[in-house]
């Protein structure tokens, strides 16, 4: 029941960022500064929960590959 569930709020997360009705559903309209793009940023984010769930994990793509003469403290050394 809860992988339905997961299902159906990943479909209509996918069909509100597709917009076929260009633009005529919106919680929050496109056209106010600093908060219009708000609604897209968190159904977004719910969509790739969604995926996760499913073990599809698109974040890693995100990642930056780490360079074998990276420390592996994070720290910084000073060139002089």
């Amino acid at each position: 029941m809860k992988s339905l569930f997961v299902v159906v709020i990943g479909f209509l997360c996918g069909l509100y960022l597709l917009n076929p009705t260009w633009g005529l559903i919106e919680l929050i309209p496109d056209n106010l500064p600093f908060v219009g793009n708000i609604d897209e940023a968190a159904v977004a984010a719910v969509l790739i929960a969604c995926l996760r769930y499913f073990g599809l994990d698109i974040t890693r793509f995100l990642k930056r590959k780490r360079l074998p003469s990276d420390d592996a403290r994070g720290h910084i050394e000073s060139i002089d």
